[in-house]
């Protein structure tokens, strides 16, 4: 992990930083906001910054969204000066740390960063197949594409197969080519230079350059704009890339990974994604199955999510119950893991005894429970929930499919979207619709609705 401190902090700084490199954190020091600016736009992959409470918080965070860059804030300041720390929370920073420090208060704000676990938890033979092949592949310097429904875990193997390379020394940087608005995901692969376009008030190194001599993720490949294609083609090739604005070739030294939760093959067929790029890309790949196809990983993933959220959650430890193992292993994850790992969390919340029941499991029914096999025909019962659908128009019960959706991923965005089948971007704009028509919708963090 690369953690920035900002600011002299009255002398605090060494015992702040030797925490945090204690805790395994790699620590680099800017005495103000600009020099801070400056290392992060300069590519050196900040992944947290603490900055003094005495400085402009805010000219840090508003500097950071006008130029699209995304990493956390915690703001430190020495004693209990309240109302500054309410000032730096008001303005977008992520926590307060009041200093001298605390090692665990430190070791706290550290993990909360990376507390996404990158261990693969496997115990089912179609798995472990997966595994021997990354680990055959991994290293080599071809590039991969890893396949497979949403939820499957596709970024976790692409870390498994960065660890397992000749590259582990060096940084692994992701992006996600499905979550960037078109116009600045070029800025944010290639980088700019200052005056490129509005708004773009200094240099900045792009994510290949971040990734040199390491690897770079993109995630939801399949996403990317044509015209984007052309120059990711040119990068991988000719191993340079051109920064926004600028006149001189970068030279770049980058392994690829890209992610898709389409059929590439049938996207170049189609015409939306170009055919020599895929070949590019394609030299290696692995395929992902679906929760449903590695049934024995079901009960372990589980196990391994109640310890997880127990522990995050400050819970104590409850076992699955037998019913409760039983429900999860007959449900069909459509969401896969990742709705497996909701589910479970939603479980850690909601679970009273002294086992996780099947009453503390909520899963999400599907759309038509009955399926459509005779749906509509004379003679056939409809289920009841598809029979509820009769008589309503098809964008109301879209708009409530989407909001339960919501709901239930605990308002998360991203994997809504991945249940659903949409792009994220599908998905904002609808949401932005629904906000302007005047309905509610879910923030992140906002969990199931009560039963009415």
């Amino acid at each position: 992990m690369q953690l920035l401190v900002i600011g002299t902090l009255n002398g605090q700084i060494g015992d702040a930083s030797q925490i945090a490199i204690a805790q395994g954190a790699k620590v680099q020091q800017a005495d103000d906001i600009e020099m801070g600016l400056g290392v992060i736009r300069s590519g050196s992959g900040v992944d947290l910054v603490m900055a003094d409470v005495q400085l402009e918080i805010g000219t840090l965070i508003e500097s950071l969204k006008s130029e699209h860059i995304t990493v956390p804030v915690v703001a430190c300041g020495v004693g209990n000066d309240t109302q500054a720390a309410v000032r730096a929370i008001k303005a977008g920073a992520k926590e307060y740390v009041p200093l001298p420090p605390s090692t665990e208060l430190i070791a706290a704000v550290l993990a909360a960063v990376t507390e996404e676990s990158h261990a693969l938890i496997y115990r089912d033979p179609a798995m472990a197949d997966v595994l021997k092949l990354a680990d055959q592949v991994a290293p080599s310097e071809a590039s991969i594409i890893i396949t497979g429904p949403s939820g499957t875990g596709k970024e976790l193997m692409a870390r498994y197969v960065h660890e397992k390379s000749r590259r582990i020394g060096s940084r692994f940087v992701a992006i996600n080519c499905a979550a960037i608005p078109e116009n600045l995901l070029e800025s944010e692969l290639f980088g700019h230079e200052r005056g490129a376009f509005t708004g773009a008030v200094a240099k900045r190194v792009g994510k290949f350059e971040e990734a040199n001599g390491g690897t770079l993720l993109l995630d939801e490949v399949s996403e990317m704009d044509p015209r984007l294609q052309a120059k990711l083609l040119r990068a991988i090739q000719e191993k340079e890339i051109d920064r926004v604005g600028g006149n001189k070739p970068v030279k770049v030294d980058v392994r690829i990974i890209a992610t898709s939760n389409q059929n590439l093959e049938q996207e170049v067929a189609r015409g939306n994604f170009r055919e020599d790029l895929y070949f590019r890309l394609n030299v290696l790949n692995l395929r992902l199955p679906a929760l449903k196809d590695r049934p024995k990983d079901i009960e372990i993933l589980a196990e391994h999510f109640v310890g997880k959220y127990s522990k995050a959650n400050d819970i104590d430890l409850r076992p699955l119950a037998k019913d409760t193992k039983r429900r999860l292993m007959d449900y069909g994850w459509p969401g896969n893991v990742r709705e497996l790992e909701n589910t479970i969390h939603r479980a850690i919340l909601l679970a009273s005894g002294a086992e996780i029941t099947v009453e503390a499991i909520l899963l999400q029914p599907p759309l038509f429970a009955g399926g459509t096999e005779g749906a509509g025909s004379p003679g056939v019962e409809q289920d009841a929930d598809t029979k509820g659908l009769v008589g309503r128009k098809v964008a109301d019960v879209e708009r409530d499919l989407i909001i339960d959706t919501l709901h239930h991923c605990l308002g998360n965005r991203t994997h809504a979207a991945n249940i659903l089948g949409i792009s994220i971007r599908t998905l904002r704009n609808k949401l932005k619709q629904y906000v302007g028509d005047g309905v509610s919708v879910p923030v992140p963090g906002e969990g199931v609705r009560p039963a009415s």
